[in-house]
């Protein structure tokens, strides 16, 4: 990769972000890596070099977004490639006890921070002819799950905006992927979804060989790497160890 490549990664301070920063980085692309954890950022920075620029942004605040994006220093400026991966998952309640303020920060995160980002980034995607926009879905976008209720949602939302951003491009050089993981670790997901219950986050993962945040990484490298003229829709990816459950049937007590 030419070092003169730019991408800005969102959610950059700790599980797929980090890992798709460094993996980037070591292929020789710029980064931009945002995050609203600027220290982590900045230790990121300091164990990759100038080739990482760390970016105070919280996707869920639409203001901060337009002016943040829109003051990216000139040597980081052109953005080929975004890495739409800032998300959380909060929760596992049924719809009838979950949190109301729950539902909200993931839709503003997961859903709202998604397109507020890409909305800010394409227009000189298109004024140069050249950009591609990577969504970090989930398969709970596709396979229902007790308490993914929201959550799942917003992931279906991430796939279908994706297959019409695809669209949008339509005529134009640009692309659209989506990469939607099964079960992974090695991020603060769960912590982040049980508020950090850190004993009830790792029973999440007991037995089991989850996905990691460097395969993310690398299928977000594969993917940017392909020829200009291919377009990778989607990548549903589980670890060996998953696959989707049955069809639930509820049987009366008799």
């Amino acid at each position: 990769m030419s070092q003169h490549k730019i991408a800005l990664v969102t959610g950059a301070s700790t599980g797929f972000g980090k890992a798709t920063v460094e993996r980037l980085v070591h292929d020789g692309w710029r980064v931009i890596a945002a995050a609203r954890r600027l220290d982590k950022l900045e230790a990121l920075q300091a164990s990759l070099g100038d080739a990482v620029l760390p970016l105070l942004l919280d996707v869920s605040d639409r203001a901060a977004v337009a002016t943040t994006l829109a003051q990216i220093p000139a040597p980081f400026a052109a953005v080929e490639l975004l890495v739409n991966n800032a998300g959380l998952a909060l929760g596992l309640e049924p719809a009838q006890r979950a949190s109301l303020d729950d539902w909200q920060d993931m839709i503003n995160t997961n859903c709202l921070g998604l397109v507020a980002v890409t909305h800010a980034i394409v227009p000189s995607m298109l004024a140069r002819g050249c950009g591609h926009v990577i969504n970090i879905g989930s398969i709970a976008g596709s396979y229902p799950y007790a308490g993914g209720n929201v959550y799942g949602a917003t992931k279906a939302f991430v796939h279908q905006f994706t297959l019409n951003l695809k669209t949008d491009f339509f005529g134009t050089p640009l692309r659209a992927s989506c990469i939607e993981p099964g079960l992974s670790g090695g991020s603060e997901f769960s912590n982040v979804r049980f508020k950090g219950d850190d004993a009830k986050a790792a029973k999440v993962y007991e037995g089991t060989e989850p996905i990691s945040p460097e395969d993310i990484a690398d299928v977000v490298a594969w993917i940017a790497s392909r020829p200009a003229h291919i377009n990778i829709n989607t990548v549903e990816m589980m670890p060996v160890c998953q696959a989707p459950a049955g069809m639930g049937i509820y049987r009366k007590p008799v």
